[in-house]
């Protein structure tokens, strides 16, 4: 889609070529005496190399719209005296395919190269440290940038409509992404997508060191079907992954909050695992994640906004490993029976309109068999396995099975569905039978 309009008047408010100009071959430019800026191009397109000085002076910026709608302009290339690349430099030039950036560029500004439609991959050199507002926006045939570990900000929407760009990597240098948006006749704060409507990104890699997935990230990124949210996370912002293609989220056990809408309308969320770091689900966190059939909610977590679970109309048994939590109407529409732990406390007959039951849970499996059973370090040991992750199991053990004289031994906590126990006493008894419980 076209977006000429909504831009035109960023456009037309700088850039202007000054009155006395100087001229040097196709290009105008503006010189303080120290540096020179280039301000115009009148040339006929091309492959066009921006001279490194002029008349003595290094050549540091290439100024607002210098570029801005030249279709023929093939190829440009930016020496290494460039510092700085200005608002809109390079915009809807449609037939530029080929850009190489000096390594001195410390700023690609807004729309830089918005829409220039066929370039198809861009290396961002390690000086870049701002990528501007809507830098690549609507470069329809770009698929592969390569983000440095110099960059700290991604701008709004600066690959916004980029429809073939299929993966990204987040460098943990980055600490902002997007732009602050405040509609101020309504009093909303708004963060805007660096990555609205990429929806071939199909592949997301946060490095480890990033704080936070802000609000919006990569809201409508309908193909986006795999994302590694690393340790460092302790956040997930307000519609995060909102209508996005995710099939299953780890969430990292640093993560503490999960903002509003940060999963609504992931249809084809299958699976979700909420770490027992977390505290607070937003409103609508999850809302119309229709293939969403079962959630365990960790101890950790002590409210869930309204409607969290709003429209996931498979979810069928939600499992709560804590106290009641604040939740009014959290399970809104959903065909949902609510189980809590023997011993926690608040629970009633429903839970946000919905019923409640005992949490039953199935004794766990000993493996006896393999090398996961038998004497490890001079301690009889075995392996349990069950479906649950994170839930304590007892060991028992008695002299003779039919007397009924279990005595504990020690408990594990499942990791992943299993755990190795062992037994340092077990050599002081001619006979010794084991068994696992849960509450």
């Amino acid at each position: 889609m076209k977006t000429k309009p909504f831009l035109v008047g960023i456009f037309l408010i700088a850039g202007l070529v000054p009155a006395l100009a100087a001229e040097f071959g196709d290009f105008t430019y503006g010189s303080d005496g120290v540096a020179v800026a280039i301000t115009g191009y009148s040339g006929p397109g091309g492959a066009v190399t921006i001279p490194d000085t002029i008349e003595g002076l290094p050549v540091t910026s290439i100024g607002n719209e210098v570029f801005a709608s030249c279709s023929s302009l093939t190829s440009i290339t930016v020496p290494d005296s460039v510092t700085s690349i200005e608002r809109a430099a390079f915009a809807f030039c449609t037939g530029l395919t080929s850009v190489t950036i000096g390594d001195n560029v410390s700023s690609i500004g807004e729309a830089a190269f918005h829409e220039c439609t066929g370039l198809t991959s861009i290396i961002i050199p390690d000086s870049v440290t701002s990528i501007g507002d809507y830098a690549f926006s609507n470069c329809t045939s770009l698929t592969t940038v390569l983000i440095p570990d110099s960059v700290t900000r991604i701008g709004g929407f600066a690959f916004a409509g980029c429809t073939s760009l299929s993966s990204i990597r987040i460098p943990s240098s980055v600490n902002e992404w997007g732009r602050v948006e405040i509609l101020f006749t309504m009093g909303i704060v708004l963060m805007s997508s660096p990555f609205s409507g990429c929806i071939t990104l199909t592949s997301v890699m946060v490095d480890d060191g990033v704080q936070a997935i802000p609000d919006r990230a990569f809201l409508g990124c309908t193909g986006l079907t795999s994302v590694t949210i690393p340790d460092s996370v302790t956040s997930i912002g307000d519609w995060a992954f909102s209508g996005t293609g995710l099939t299953s989220v780890t969430i990292p056990d640093s993560v503490t909050s999960i903002g509003d809408r940060a999963f609504s309308g992931c249809t084809g969320l299958t699976s979700i695992t909420i770490p027992n770091s977390v505290t607070s689900i937003g409103d609508y966190a999850f809302n119309s994640c229709a293939g969403l059939t079962s959630v365990t909610i960790p101890d950790s977590v002590t409210s869930i906004g309204g409607e969290a679970f709003n429209g996931c109309t498979r979810l069928a048994s939600v499992y709560f490993r804590g106290d009641s939590p604040e939740g009014p109407e959290a399970f809104y529409d959903c065909p949902t029976t609510i189980y809590y732990l023997p011993g926690t406390t608040g629970w009633g007959a429903t839970f946000s309109d919905r019923p409640t039951a005992r949490w039953v849970l199935p004794n766990p499996v000993i493996l006896g068999f393999g090398p996961s059973f038998g004497v490890r370090t001079n301690q009889f040991g075995f392996i349990i396995s069950w479906a649950m992750n994170d839930i304590p199991v007892a060991v028992e053990a008695c002299s003779d099975s039919t007397q009924s004289s279990w005595a504990p031994v020690g408990s594990v906590t499942l990791n992943n569905g299993s755990a190795y126990f062992s037994d340092a006493d077990w050599a002081n008894h001619p006979v010794r039978f084991y068994r696992v419980r849960s509450d």
